[in-house]
């Protein structure tokens, strides 16, 4: 409605065309003089794929003057690879333009101003409990976590972050993202139930998002329901997911990560999908390689590494993982979880004997708490579902 408004001509791509020809977008955006752009984070990464700057057709794209991201999490790192690819193409630095909206907003809750670029705030992952301050560190950190500064209130709305108590929280302190305004709903159609979870008698409703502010700057760390809570620490499976990526040789947009609760549990335990066609022979690599980067990085065990035939998605693009945490809850992935178990316990170790009274030890202690396989001396702990805590 918004072009429809302001008399702008617009025009539409549909999703499955993007995803069959992402290069067909900005080719279309550069013949039309586009100004303004929009895509979720998967689209940048989509188009870069195949993004070859030799044979790519030529880019006219000193108009796009807006690039908006949002409906997930924002990648910063990416953002500056696909502004940096098409810098020769006349593409502004200035232009992307992290967002944050959702629908009970009528889209738009946060934007910053235009022209500012993507801010980035480079915070602890150690410290995003609700409640705690922030750390901000620097980006050579081993506990850097870059987030994407989302801007300011729109027109006629209000956000706040606010605790567990429902009470207000000062800047720089991760809480509840909560909003009220005339773009704001007043409840779900025909569910009061849900209305009265989500929106409180004063009008402020819950995103279901957790965030914190900064001068008035809100930054988004992810979703509520989504927070696995392990060891004592709270660990978000975007964070967990671009880990994987980095350090354990899989592909972006191939890994997802979530939370099961055993009943009874007091934590939860990690389950790791990862896209694989292959022989379930060869995924084993795969899983001692993420088991191991997850455990070195963040210092907790990942239950169960599993292999899947595709990723869940809505529409934009958001991995719905609340989707694999069901089919892992009815026993979907209890074949596969048995055959990589029979794998496992039928790889040859070493026959290398335990040297030494500590050598021998050391090993009698993980046999005593490994007893589903057995442990080689010169095997690596890390690459076997458990840590030094266990």
């Amino acid at each position: 409605l918004t072009p429809f408004l302001a008399d702008v001509t617009h025009y539409l791509m549909p999703t499955a065309l993007f995803v069959r020809r992402p290069q067909l977008w900005l080719a279309k955006a550069s013949e039309k003089k586009a100004s303004v752009l929009c895509s979720p984070n998967f689209g940048y990464r989509h188009f870069l794929k195949t993004f070859d700057p030799a044979k790519s057709t030529p880019l006219d794209l000193s108009r796009v003057r807006i690039l908006f991201n949002g409906a997930e999490p924002i990648s910063t790192e990416l953002c500056a690879e696909f502004l940096g690819s098409l810098v020769a193409h006349g593409l502004k630095s200035s232009a992307m333009f992290p967002v944050y909206g959702l629908a009970e907003a009528s889209l738009a809750a946060t934007f910053p101003a235009p022209g500012t670029g993507c801010a980035t705030a480079i915070v602890s992952r150690n410290a995003l409990t609700i409640g705690q301050t922030v750390q901000f560190i620097e980006q050579t950190d081993l506990r850097a976590l870059a987030l994407a500064q989302v801007g300011r209130a729109v027109h006629g709305c209000e956000v706040r972050i606010a605790g567990d108590a429902v009470s207000v929280l000062p800047d720089n302190t991760v809480g509840h993202v909560q909003i009220k305004g005339g773009n704001v709903t007043r409840g779900y159609y025909q569910d009061p139930e849900a209305t009265r979870a989500a929106i409180a008698t004063d009008g402020w409703l819950d995103t279901g998002d957790l965030g914190f502010m900064t001068d008035g700057n809100l930054t988004i760390t992810g979703r509520f329901k989504e927070i696995l809570f392990v060891n004592g620490q709270n660990c978000y499976p975007h964070d967990l997911e671009a880990v994987i990526e980095q350090h354990a040789g899989i592909e972006p947009g191939k890994a997802a990560v979530c939370g099961f609760r055993p009943a009874g549990a007091a934590t939860d335990e990690v389950l790791a999908f990862i896209l694989h066609r292959g022989e379930l022979r060869d995924f084993m690599t795969i899983v001692r390689n993420v088991r191991k980067c997850i455990n070195l990085q963040f210092g907790i065990v990942v239950s169960h590494v599993i292999p899947i035939a595709r990723l869940p998605k809505t529409t934009s693009g958001k991995i719905q993982r609340y989707l694999l945490a069901e089919s892992y809850q009815n026993g979907d992935f209890a074949s596969a979880l048995a055959a990589m178990h029979e794998l496992t316990v039928d790889t040859v170790v070493d026959g290398s004997e335990a040297q030494g009274a500590i050598e021998r030890n050391l090993k009698e202690i993980c046999d005593a708490f490994i007893k589903d396989r057995p442990i080689g001396v010169h095997e690596n702990i890390f690459e076997l579902g458990t840590s030094s805590l266990t």
